[in-house]
């Protein structure tokens, strides 16, 4: 899985400082990103220098170079923390020696080092400090590394290393989003550059727009998984070139499809140059489609010169496709005249079939000429299997794509399956929560989840007050964030001295606290709460209940729709009945994500029914007791048992959009009113409101081993790679 440490350059991993003997070990510990969801890693970095962490944008490549010799002096001479260093470094160790295991028994078809499965990805969310990420599908292609790793599935990732990522997201004082991008510097991330035998910079080439580009290789391991990322901002290529992989969903249309041919083509080829032979290559969405164009072409140029028709059975039994888009409109699609400035005719012909044949596999009509080229009808022609990422999805799914099947194909009969999204547990549960687990359940607290009796019965013995308290001290530090970002941001907008003084108070730690956080979009339905405002100020002005409300998302750039949204969000809060009890938090990444997630008391999620694939924010909130109110899509169809959290309106999607929003919206303010309020502030006399923690702890038992990470790896090691 991995190349031979000779061939890994040393133009990287050297810190820029020779650190004192006691603490060698963090700089170890800081090349693989397993720190991040170990027990007290991420700790043990923030702790040598809290003020350089959240300068460093929680970095730890750069804090070991950046923090003062003084602060380092003054940790290596403490001998708390340097056995807390010698701990995680040993526990590092015996994490890195467990061995790869080996998936299938039946002879060539065995998961494997030498054949591993290949993961491809447009994004990754590995972490905070690696921004390669948007959004939910970024982050659960991370946990997908994180449970191969720690369940010893070998596997690689294969993606694109983005210099300006995603956007960071400013407010203005009148609510309208802008956008700027700061630019990842290789030398400064915990990353390495792969070098060839010949101390050479290792690359691959991909001709594109009739021009060779040329894309350097580097290597971010996560645990015992790899990341490879292509990356094309080098001296060779020309500017326009250069930025093929300078922006992560931004650009026109042509830089999509060209990013794409890299991500698919070039991976390919990557992964020849690395020795690799996958076992199955995994496309996580369309954005990955043309690897299945590259693995024919290998076939129909290669020695036995096979046709187009038989190269694509071969490849079709090596490929399997997720993908992760309920509507047509959200997937990728480009006109023919992009597809053909992109691609070369000889591109075609190398495949041994016509200009018309070429187009007509990303098209659902063959017989219509000016539909659009699709990535995911290229998919799914080209891959053995195709599933949704949850049972609804799934379905979603086979109606969808119908039209690529046999004419009189019945809708059950596509051969669509499902496989429902999951979370790293170790990752997204609050340390504090951890603790707490690992007191009454043990240090294998993640191994008994994957038994939901076993675990049922061990989370049913932590104490209600203990229970009550990790989260009352997980809420209060979550209102001392909010505080505290929340100046800073109105410091940094130059709004008036009251406005900006005057969120040092704002929020209630005692308050009933709802988050709401999630990609700006029609769908998602972020102006539900104001359909009647009277009655929301009826909750939010309750002086002995009240109810306060914390929101965060991005709009897409291009999407005006999205930002008016927002702006009508954002400027909500200005009002005077609303400053204390909610905010809009500006930027919305994972360390924002994993402080609501760990903290809040209820999760609102309230998409237009079916439009939500799965959704994975809520399995998170789960995992940390906090409780789901949501409309009946995705994961929660499968997640609501009735005593785990709380329903908006049913399953049944409506044919008069406004109706549908109307009805939900009254099923939101009657849940609201009449059980989720009154359930919170009914308290015994040592002031636990035990019908709510019973809740919690039914949340925690019934969807932690549902919804993570672990089960879904497991689900498609066995159902989809065998």
């Amino acid at each position: 899985m991995m190349p031979a440490t000779d061939d890994i350059g040393d133009i990287t991993k050297p810190i820029l400082r020779k650190l004192p003997t006691p603490l060698r070990s963090l700089e170890r510990i800081a090349w693989n990103y397993w720190w991040s969801w170990a027990a007290d890693g991420a700790n043990l970095f923030r702790d040598l220098d809290p003020a350089a962490w959240e300068t460093c944008e929680h970095n730890p490549r750069r804090l070991l170079a950046e923090t003062s010799d003084f602060h380092m002096m003054q940790k290596a001479i403490d001998p708390a923390y340097v056995g807390r260093a010698r701990a995680v470094a040993e526990q590092f160790d015996r994490y890195m020696a467990e061995p790869v295991h080996k998936y299938g028994t039946e002879s060539g078809k065995t998961i494997t080092a030498e054949r591993p499965v290949a993961y491809f990805c447009a994004e990754f969310g590995v972490h905070t400090s690696l921004p390669l990420y948007s959004g939910g599908l970024g982050i659960l292609a991370g946990d997908h590394l994180k449970s191969a790793s720690d369940l010893g599935l070998p596997l690689v990732g294969i993606g694109l290393l983005y210099r300006y990522g995603y956007f960071r997201q400013s407010l203005t004082r009148e609510g309208w989003q802008e956008e700027r991008y700061g630019e990842s510097h290789p030398s400064e991330m915990p990353i390495h550059q792969v070098i060839e035998t010949s101390g050479a910079p290792m690359f691959v080439e991909v001709l594109m727009r009739g021009r060779l580009v040329r894309a350097h290789v580097w290597r971010v391991d996560v645990g015992r998984v790899q990341l490879y990322l292509l990356d094309t901002n080098i001296d060779e290529n020309v500017a326009m070139d250069r930025l093929v992989t300078g922006h992560l969903y931004g650009g026109d249309r042509e830089t999509r499809v060209v990013q794409e041919m890299m991500l698919g083509i070039g991976g390919v080829r990557l992964l020849r140059k690395l020795k690799i032979e996958p076992h199955v290559f995994h496309l996580n969405e369309g954005h990955a489609a043309f690897l299945t164009l590259e693995l024919a072409r290998e076939l129909t140029q290669g020695t036995e010169r096979y046709s187009f028709a038989d190269a694509s059975r071969i490849v079709r039994e090596r490929c399997v496709f997720t993908t992760h888009t309920p509507i047509s409109a959200g997937n990728d699609t480009f006109e023919t005249s992009l597809i053909e400035k992109c691609f070369d005719t000889a591109y075609e012909a190398a495949l041994g079939i016509s200009h018309d044949e070429f187009l007509d596999l990303g098209r659902v009509d063959t017989n219509d000429d000016l539909e659009w080229f699709g990535l995911s009808p290229l998919a799914i022609k080209m891959c053995r299997s195709t599933n949704g990422v949850s049972r609804k999805h799934g379905e979603v799914s086979r109606k969808l794509w119908q039209g690529l099947f046999p004419p009189g194909t019945e809708i059950d009969n596509v051969p669509i399956t499902s496989v429902t999204n999951g979370v790293h547990a170790r990752t997204w549960v609050a340390p504090l929560m951890r603790e707490l687990f690992e007191r009454h359940i043990g240090r294998d607290w993640v191994q008994v989840a994957h038994s939901k009796e076993e675990w049922a019965q061990a989370v049913a013995q932590i104490p209600d007050d203990e229970l009550w308290d990790v989260h009352r001290l997980l809420k209060e530090y979550l209102v001392a964030f909010i505080r505290q970002r929340s100046f800073d941001a109105r410091i940094d907008r130059n709004e008036d001295a009251a406005y900006t003084e005057a969120a040092r108070t704002m929020l209630d730690p005692e308050a009933l606290t709802i988050g709401f956080a999630r990609r700006i979009a029609g769908y998602k339905r972020w102006t539900m709460l104001l359909t009647d405002i009277e009655r929301l100020f009826r909750l939010i002005e309750n002086d002995e209940r009240p109810v306060q409300f914390v929101f965060a998302g991005k709009a897409h750039p291009q999407d005006r729709d999205a930002k008016l949204i927002l702006q009508q969000m954002a400027v909500w809060e200005y009002d005077r009945r609303v400053m204390q009890r909610a905010v809009f938090m500006q930027n919305y990444d994972q360390e924002i994500a994993r402080r609501l997630v760990q903290s809040v008391d209820v999760w609102l999620n309230v998409p237009r029914r079916p439009q939500e694939a799965s959704g994975t924010s809520g399995q998170k909130v789960a995992m940390n007791g906090g409780l789901n109110l949501s409309i009946l899509d995705g994961w929660w169809i499968e997640g609501y048992d009735g005593s785990n959290g709380w329903a908006i309106g049913d399953a049944s999607v409506g044919t008069d959009v406004a109706q549908t929003d109307a009805e939900d919206a009254e099923s939101l303010y009657r849940v609201l009113e009449n059980e989720v309020v009154p359930q919170f502030y009914g308290r015994d006399a040592h002031g636990i409101p035990r019908e709510w923690v019973a809740m919690m702890k039914r949340s925690i038992q019934t969807l932690l081993p549902a919804f993570n990470s672990d089960r879904m790896v497991e689900d498609y090691t066995r159902e989809i790679y065998l």
